[in-house]
């Protein structure tokens, strides 16, 4: 088995999975178990500057090893990936599985449960003919998103230091806690992290390169019902829950995720719990334009208060928030950035595939705070589930990437 293969199924053994509407941070102690490991790794193979700070974030530096002329300079180039899985599914107990030389059929997950998967399940499967694949036993979600990143940025890592003759500018490394749960930059310190510009690793299928995501916000609702005996309830009950579902229904039915792609956006309802007295909605809202998520929000607010004028003030509570925007503005004055990374690819045969993001990624948020940073892949699919899984190979080329990046940032 190959070293970057190896680092993933150690640091997948870690239980990372963070936690929603936590007001401690990290929202899982359980993080720093692996930043603890990671930066006992990154300090026995001698990277410098080695810390892990109160919030769990983990730093490094690996200085420039190249000399220029008085009044020129090397951009100092950072790498970074997150920590945390999705509180989606579990990541208690994985038991991952290598798939030696997948046949293309379907891959038996687990005999005791009946859980397999296909391309005819999963059509992206069926280019991973030949390669080895690492799958979990159906039971948890794998955390290639984003341990495959980790793995990575650590292997990139130690080959520069195993190889200390090739040229390279100072490269800067990072591991954050949270970012399942849109938090993973509250506490990101940039100016010690000492980049001039990065990448994020934590996206999909080899050679995926993203700088544009959504603009994102979040709307909590509570609802307040009157409820009494359903017997002498005519003109009295006021049921939460059924004004819930008329919420809903104000919403366009096919701007949900099960029926939007690519830049498309969308309302999701991602939780919702209650009784006739009380009822709460948890929605996500994302769009790429950010006049159409204007226009998002905005219906959002109208719908409720057209509640509250059929039902009465205050009937619906909503609570609104921006979470991240767009880093495409942010990239632009950069695209030298996206031109390194394409160039890096070609030069690996590796074909570059431009796409937004369909979410988000510290990368956004970082953009925003100064430093710009796309996204590029990772190696996984089908994240935050039970039917992840991540090509050997893949994250193999993808060290190969960050090595002609970080070479190519140097010239």
């Amino acid at each position: 088995m190959t070293s970057v293969a190896e680092r993933f199924l150690r640091y997948v053994a870690v239980d990372t999975q963070s936690m929603e509407d936590q007001s401690a941070f990290p929202s899982t102690e359980k993080q720093k178990q692996l930043g603890q490991l990671l930066k006992e790794e990154l300090t026995a193979m001698g990277v410098s500057e080695v810390r892990m700070d109160d919030y769990g974030y983990v730093y490094g530096k690996i200085p420039s090893n190249i000399s220029w002329p008085e009044g020129s300079q090397v951009p100092a180039l950072g790498f970074i990936s997150h920590m945390d899985t999705s509180p989606a599914c579990s990541g208690a107990e994985i038991r991952p599985q290598i798939i030696k030389n997948y046949d293309g059929g379907r891959i038996l997950m687990n005999r005791e449960l009946g859980i397999s998967m296909g391309p005819e399940d999963y059509e992206e499967l069926a280019g991973y003919k030949g390669q080895d694949l690492i799958v979990t036993d159906g039971t948890t979600l794998l955390g290639a998103d984003d341990k495959a990143g980790v793995a990575e940025i650590m292997e990139m890592a130690a080959y520069f230091l195993a190889n200390p003759e090739i040229p390279h500018g100072k490269i800067c490394i990072a591991f954050t806690p949270d970012e399942e749960v849109g938090r993973g930059t509250d506490f990101f310190d940039v100016e010690g992290f000492g980049a001039d510009i990065a990448y994020t690793v934590d996206g999909g299928a080899l050679g995926e390169l993203e700088y544009e995501n959504f603009n994102a916000a979040s709307a909590a609702v509570t609802i307040h019902g009157i409820s009494i005996h359903p017997g002498s309830a005519r003109g009295k009950m006021k049921n939460a829950i059924l004004i819930g579902m008329e919420l809903q229904a104000l919403l366009p039915v096919y701007e949900n995720p099960a029926c939007t792609d690519g830049y498309e956006g969308f309302f999701h309802l991602d939780g919702m719990k209650g009784s006739v007295e009380s009822c709460t909605m948890k929605y996500i809202i994302r769009d790429h334009d950010m006049k159409k998520f204007q226009a998002k929000k905005k219906l959002m607010e109208q719908a409720a208060a057209y509640l509250n004028d059929k039902y009465g003030e205050n009937t619906v509570e909503l609570d609104l928030k921006d979470s991240y925007y767009n880093m495409l503005e942010k990239i632009k004055p950069h695209y030298e950035l996206i031109e390194r990374a394409v160039q890096a690819m070609k030069e690996l045969d590796i074909q570059p595939k431009i796409c937004p993001i369909r979410g988000g990624t510290d990368g956004a948020r970082l953009s925003f705070k100064g430093l710009p940073c796309p996204n590029l892949c990772a190696g996984g699919h089908n994240f935050h589930g039970r039917f992840e899984y991540v090509s050997i190979q893949s994250m193999e080329r993808i060290v190969e990437l960050l090595v002609k990046i970080a070479q190519l940032t140097a010239l």
